[in-house]
């Protein structure tokens, strides 16, 4: 019997807390959208571990949710600064 590869649960939750944050900071919530985003990166780093084992994949998921997660850290750190000086 050969067992098949699941995704990883931290990786699906990373992508979705990274564009959730994405979405959270175009709505005019910077601050929510930048924990989004460091929860996003956590759980991909966390989905990128657990993809080594043979049993679960999400490899390249978790790096796009990393990658997504940095971009919109840079999003919430500006929109905040534009918020405090307009």
């Amino acid at each position: 019997m050969a067992n098949e590869q699941e995704t990883g649960i931290a990786a699906t939750l990373g992508i979705l807390a990274a564009i959730g944050g994405i979405v959270l900071i175009f709505m005019g919530n910077p601050f929510w959208g930048l924990l989004a985003e460091l929860c996003a990166i956590v759980l991909g780093i966390v989905g990128f571990f657990m993809a080594a084992s043979p049993r679960v994949s999400g490899g390249i998921l978790s790096i796009a949710a990393i990658v997504i997660a940095v971009f919109g850290l840079g999003f919430s750190v500006l929109g905040m600064v534009g918020a405090i000086v307009f």
